[in-house]
């Protein structure tokens, strides 16, 4: 009989934790969610007071067997689940299962997996929080309604297989809103002027912009407005009208929450936030590490607080001033967004003693570039600012006003370690000014005239994607994932070059709901049912109730969309590639791995073929067609069209017109990833039979 019963979610974090732990301590996993809304049906009584009809998952038979022996046989069952509101929901879920009393002081939490922290945290235990589980519930229950009451609707009236979602429409909404945008986007036509100057004293040029006429700002519009200016200067005298010098900071950003930090993991090591989200899991539960066994590398990676310990912060400052010296830190707080859940910590290292350096041998190459990315924004944020010497310079030539702005570093501070990807870097930062004094003439060397065109807004990607979402308050660290998965897999969206574009399908469904459902697709009215979910959290609104409110509308608004809607076709899209046994036009169809070419005469032509893309560059070694396909990761590579036959080229790389390809050992490995695997045989090997030899009597 154990004394203790520890129950988690995961095997992988019930072995680490099961090390901290003395022998009479069992500690089991429940792997994930034991109940749930049954898939079969709505599952939520509308009649009666929005009442959830919650039943053990399918499969769960002997886990929930296992689990309430167990905990009969214990002393005393804590339930250890993720310190947040899914954790708190299995949790509750789980002493229901188990026979464990609501006012039971049975739950503990782990900010992060460390031998103190657990300890600690058994020693603490206190109540199910009864507040969180009902925001939870909340959630769960009025996204199955607008899921199975919608869904479908668009099941009859579209196709079947679609669905709609609270958080994943609006989702759909503003990238087809983004789409409509560049669609619709008309250039519009403006120049700028530049003066390549000289300074002769100390034979340095650097480069000034045209400012404007008598001290008012001009924009440039058109050739002869920028002909007419170049005309009147081309022969005046450039004179320096005014120097300022000054020093700016550059402070570094907090440690990471959830959004933040799949939006630099996308950034800056390539990740998906599936992947991202994936790592970070395996870093919080638990990797052996040499010399210190398996422990929990980082904290818990669900959050939106970039609050982090005292204890941390010390740490850090030890760290910091060990390795780069007194200069380079700086006690730094900040401060949580107004709607964030400030129940744990921001995403940081739980040993600042483990570098990645240190334990790059135990980890993965995934686990370590994440492990990196984390400990070093951790770091970084506790360390000093970078400051710049900048200065800014004003010419005047005739009336025309002509700027050169500049800096340079002075003290890189935390820049030493890190620094945030930024989506558009300064200008001027590479602009080296030379010393100036007001009224000393420069050289006017060349003037240059640059015509440009404003640009549409860029597509979304999946990391701007997160940051537009967490920006209006949509959505919460653990559904930003989950949320682009599932409108990827619907074939609403589709990812080309890591840039969110939606499919004739995700436009004609955002084009019901929007006309149809307005609530359930408009940003601010999600963005309020969240805050609700926060006061449910806080104890300070009953979840019934906001269910009640968004239920009464929403059922009249559904029953006109299922008499009003009519029926919509989707025509599938006609390639330009007929049919080679019947010569119909192949259309284009989705398949579980993507696009590929089928015949419109199914079932009598069963022909189809993959979809074969090429690019306008060819190939670098015999001029043929250059082929974008993907390997079994999806992630793209390029092939002559005659390889292997007779020519040999593969790459990584795009290849670019005039350039001479020579394969590198990384284009050798990607021929045998490259390689499609041979077909298993279906067939089971046969077993010769044994012949039985008869005993002779």
């Amino acid at each position: 009989m154990a004394d203790k019963l520890i129950i988690v979610e995961s095997p992988a974090k019930a072995n680490t934790i099961k090390k901290f732990l003395g022998g009479s301590t069992k500690v089991l996993a429940s792997m994930g969610h034991i109940r749930d809304l049954p898939k079969s049906k709505l599952g939520v009584d509308i009649e009666h007071n929005f009442e959830p009809e919650y039943i053990n998952i399918r499969g769960k038979g002997d886990l929930i067997k296992s689990l309430k022996k167990e905990a009969k046989n214990a002393k005393k069952v804590y339930l250890a689940t993720d310190p947040d509101r899914e954790g708190e929901a299995i949790a509750w879920h789980l002493a229901h299962i188990l026979d464990i009393p609501e006012d039971s002081v049975c739950r503990v939490t782990f900010n992060e997996i460390t031998k103190e922290t657990v300890q600690s945290s058994i020693k603490n235990p206190r109540k199910i929080d009864k507040n969180l589980t009902d925001a939870q519930q909340a959630r769960r229950v009025l996204d199955r309604i607008v899921g199975y009451k919608i869904s479908p609707i668009l099941w009859k009236k579209v196709k079947r297989g679609l669905s709609a979602g609270r958080v994943q429409s609006v989702a759909v909404k503003l990238i087809v809103d983004r789409e409509t945008e560049i669609e619709e986007f008309k250039p519009e036509e403006y120049w700028n002027i530049y003066a390549n100057l000289l300074e002769e004293k100390s034979k340095k040029t650097f480069k000034a912009k045209f400012y404007g006429k008598n001290g008012k700002k001009t924009e440039l519009h058109t050739k002869e407005e920028v002909d007419n200016i170049v005309k009147h200067i081309e022969n005046s005298k450039f004179i320096i009208d005014d120097v300022k010098k000054s020093q700016k900071k550059r402070n570094p950003s907090p440690p990471f929450t959830t959004s933040t930090m799949q939006q630099e993991a996308s950034r800056k090591i390539g990740f998906t936030l599936k992947k991202t989200m994936s790592v970070a899991q395996g870093l919080y539960e638990g990797v052996k590490v040499e010399g210190k066994g398996t422990v929990g590398l980082i904290t818990y990676m669900r959050t939106d607080s970039t609050r982090i310990s005292e204890e941390a912060r010390k740490f850090a400052k030890e760290h910091i001033i060990n390795e780069y010296g007194e200069s380079y830190y700086e006690n730094r707080y900040f401060k949580s967004k107004d709607n964030s859940q400030d129940a744990h910590e921001a995403i940081r290292p739980t040993y600042i003693e483990l570098t990645p350096e240190k334990i790059k041998e135990s980890l993965t190459n995934d686990q370590y570039k994440l492990y990196k990315l984390i400990y070093n924004r951790f770091i970084a944020s506790q360390m000093a600012s970078a400051i710049y010497d900048t200065i800014s310079v004003n010419i005047l030539a005739n009336d025309y006003i002509f700027k050169a702005n500049g800096q340079t570093l002075k003290f890189k501070g935390f820049m030493t370690l890190y620094v945030e990807t930024l989506e558009a870097e300064e200008e001027d930062e590479s602009n080296n000014i030379p010393e100036l004094e007001i009224k000393q003439e420069v050289i006017n060397k060349k003037i240059e005239t640059k015509q440009s065109f404003t640009e549409p807004p860029p597509r979304y990607t999946e990391a701007s994607l997160v940051k537009a979402l967490e920006e209006k308050g949509i959505g919460r660290p653990s559904t930003y994932s989950p949320t682009i998965t599932t409108i990827l897999e619907r074939r609403y969206i589709e990812k080309e070059q890591k840039k969110l574009q939606p499919t004739e399908l995700g436009k004609i469904v955002n084009k019901l709901l929007t006309e149809n459902f307005t609530d359930i697709v408009n940003v601010e009215f999600t963005a309020q049912i969240e805050d609700e979910f926060d006061q449910i959290a806080e104890g300070k609104a009953e979840w019934k109730k906001i269910i009640e409110n968004f239920y009464e509308p929403f059922a009249i608004i559904l029953e006109k969309a299922e008499k009003d809607l009519e029926h919509v076709e989707i025509k599938d899209e006609v390639s330009d590639v007929p049919c080679d046994k019947c010569g119909r036009m192949m259309v284009i169809k989705y398949g579980k791995f993507g696009k590929f070419l089928a015949c419109p005469g199914f079932p009598e032509c069963k022909n189809a073929k993959p979809i074969v893309e090429t690019i306008d560059v060819p190939c670098p070694v015999c001029g043929s067609k250059v082929q974008v396909r993907k390997t079994k990761r999806k992630r793209n590579y390029y092939i002559c069209e005659n390889n292997p036959d007779s020519c040999n080229y593969i790459s990584w790389n795009k290849p670019k017109i005039g350039e001479v390809w020579e394969p590198e050992k990384k284009d050798e490995t990607l021929n045998e990833e490259a390689k499609p695997k041979a077909k298993r045989s279906s067939k089971k090997p046969t077993r010769k039979k044994k012949t039985k030899t008869k005993k002779s009597k």
